[in-house]
C-alpha cells in the first residue's frame, strides 16, 4: 500500500496526469454526444464509438508515468528507495491500471448517459450480459492498455518513442497489416488491439469479418499479449542500469 501511495503522489503531482484524464473523458463523452445528436435512433454499441479517442489518451498518460521518471532521473531515486525493482514496477503498473480503469468506466457510462439524453427514442437499456460488456468492458480495455503502455515506456525509456510506437501501432499498423497480400487478413485478426475492439463490439462468428475468438476469448488474448510484454519489460528493467 505504501508503494501505491508513493506512485499516486508521483503521478498526480504533475499536470499531465490531470490534463490527460480530463481530455480522455471529454473526447470520449463529447464524441458520443456528437454522434447521438446527429442520429435519431442508435444502438447500445454506438454509444461507445468514441472510446478509442479516450484509449489513445490513456496510453499516452500511462507511458508518461514511467518515461518522465527516466527523463528527469527520478527513477534512480525510486530504485534506491525500493531495491526490489519488481515491486516498484508492479506498484506503478497497478496504480496506473486502476486510474485507467476509473477513467474508462466514467467515460463509458458518461457516453451512455449522454446518448440516452440526446437519443431518447433509442433502446439503450442495460438488460443483458452483452449489454453490460459493451459498456462496462471499456474500463477493462483501458486498464489493460495502460499496463501495455507502462511496459512499452519501460522498454524504450523515451516519451517520444514510446508514445509514437503505441499510437502508430494501434491506429495504423493493425489497420494496414491487412493489406499484405495473402496473409494480411489472417495476421490482422490476431492483432492485440483488434481483439480489444472485438471484446467490446462482439463481431459475428461467421463471414469474412469474423474474429477467431469470441468477445471474452479476445479479452483473454489481449490480456495475454499485455502480460507477455510487461514480463519482458520487467526482465529488462531488472537487468538494465537505471
Amino acid at each position: 500500500m505504501t508503494l501505491l501511495a508513493v506512485e499516486r503522489i508521483k503521478l498526480f503531482s504533475t499536470r499531465s496526469a490531470w490534463w490527460c484524464s480530463a481530455l480522455a473523458l471529454a473526447l470520449t463523452i463529447g464524441f458520443a454526444g456528437l454522434f447521438a445528436s446527429q442520429m435519431e435512433d442508435i444502438s447500445l454499441g454506438m454509444t461507445q464509438v468514441g472510446y478509442q479517442f479516450g484509449l489513445m489518451v490513456v496510453l499516452v498518460l500511462a507511458a508518461l508515468s514511467i518515461t518522465t521518471e527516466y527523463r528527469f532521473g527520478t527513477i534512480r531515486a525510486t530504485f534506491l528507495a525500493v531495491p526490489n525493482r519488481t515491486a516498484a514496477l508492479a506498484a506503478k503498473t497497478v496504480l496506473v491500471a486502476l486510474v485507467a480503469l476509473v477513467i474508462g468506466e466514467l467515460s463509458a457510462f458518461g457516453s451512455w448517459a449522454v446518448a440516452k439524453v440526446l437519443a431518447p427514442v433509442s433502446d439503450l437499456a442495460l438488460t443483458t450480459a452483452d449489454d453490460w460488456r459493451m459498456v462496462a468492458g471499456v474500463g477493462l480495455v483501458f486498464a489493460l492498455g495502460a499496463v501495455l503502455a507502462v511496459a512499452v515506456g519501460a522498454l524504450l525509456r523515451q516519451t517520444a518513442g514510446a508514445v509514437t510506437l503505441l499510437l502508430i501501432w494501434s491506429l495504423l499498423v493493425e489497420s494496414l497489416v491487412g493489406l499484405i497480400p495473402g496473409i494480411g487478413a489472417t495476421v490482422q485478426k490476431w492483432m492485440p488491439f483488434n481483439h480489444a475492439s472485438n471484446f467490446l463490439s462482439g463481431m459475428p462468428a461467421d463471414g469474412p469479418a469474423a474474429m477467431p475468438l469470441g468477445p471474452w476469448g479476445s479479452l483473454g488474448y489481449f490480456a495475454a499479449v499485455v502480460l507477455a510484454v510487461w514480463v519482458i519489460a520487467l526482465v529488462v528493467v531488472r537487468r538494465r542500469d537505471a
